[in-house]
């Protein structure tokens, strides 16, 4: 199956709702891949628990966007139970074939996947032990892309109430605007809104807004209406953007929410 340039599979955007295998394995017979792309922040982690050469279980922690997230699942099932040369061979057309395809610009998610399962191979061959990496260590870019994965929809809504970049204020004049968290300049963002429209959301997936105490108590005090623990499935609408799916975090649970803009800052 080809994909579209800029759209995902169902079966990416499942393994980044849902992975698989997340988590880290201790023990002797554990070895540890690590890479990360320095252009887009990704970080990612592999384990392998190795017996009789074969791959006998395997986890990953991934900090980074919902694709890395997505091909980080899917090779640790391809290659569970696989030998080790077998699974030296998994490379990331692999992965993102198995994914229903990629877009183009995001195959270096399924690259990073396969070349930390190959670091995770060498390591083990060679008895090098990485010690498990501390969250504390995790650059703030990646700490903050692996909380919002690919919005399904969004590109067909570019120009249509869909934003990738700063709009012009006065076009969302009384607009039911959404606002999704990419780091403190989308909050203030959403303050400076509020003096153009008073519908104006705020939405992150973090249990915390961005940014200082000051900065937190000023959105508190504003109009902006916060969003804690949610995270932005889908864009859709009848030729403009009229409605988004959310998944609420801390509830488990989907439900629509009625807007006119979506921006999130690329």
């Amino acid at each position: 199956m080809k994909m579209k340039s800029t759209t995902y599979s169902e079966k990416t955007l499942d393994h980044f709702r849902k992975p698989r295998n997340v988590g880290t394995l201790v023990g002797d017979d554990v070895a540890i891949g690590r890479v990360g792309n320095p252009v887009c922040g990704d970080l990612m982690e592999i384990y392998i628990q190795v017996e009789d050469d074969r791959i006998k279980d395997i986890r990953f922690q991934t900090f980074g966007c919902g694709s890395a997230v997505a091909t980080s699942s899917m090779i640790t099932e391809l290659v569970k139970g696989m030998t080790l040369d077998d699974a030296m061979k998994v490379s990331r057309g692999d992965v993102a074939d198995a994914l229903d395809g990629l877009p183009p610009i995001k195959m270096h998610c399924s690259n990073l996947a396969a070349d930390a399962l190959q670091d995770a191979i060498k390591n083990y061959r060679e008895g090098v032990l990485l010690e498990p990496l501390d969250p504390g260590q995790v650059p703030e870019k990646a700490c903050g892309t692996i909380v919002q994965g690919p919005v399904e929809g969004a590109e067909d809504y570019v120009g249509k109430g869909y934003h990738g970049t700063a709009p012009d204020p006065s076009e969302l004049e009384g607009k039911r605007v959404l606002v999704v968290d990419t780091g403190t300049g989308s909050l203030e963002m959403a303050m400076d809104l509020t003096e153009v429209t008073g519908r104006v959301v705020f939405m992150t997936v973090s249990d915390k807004l961005p940014g200082e105490d000051t900065l937190w108590s000023k959105a508190k005090r504003s109009d902006v209406k916060l969003l804690f623990l949610s995270m932005l499935l889908e864009v859709s609408g009848e030729g403009d953007v009229e409605k988004v799916s959310v998944h609420d975090l801390d509830e488990d649970e989907e439900y629509e929410l009625f807007v006119d803009s979506v921006i999130l800052l690329d």
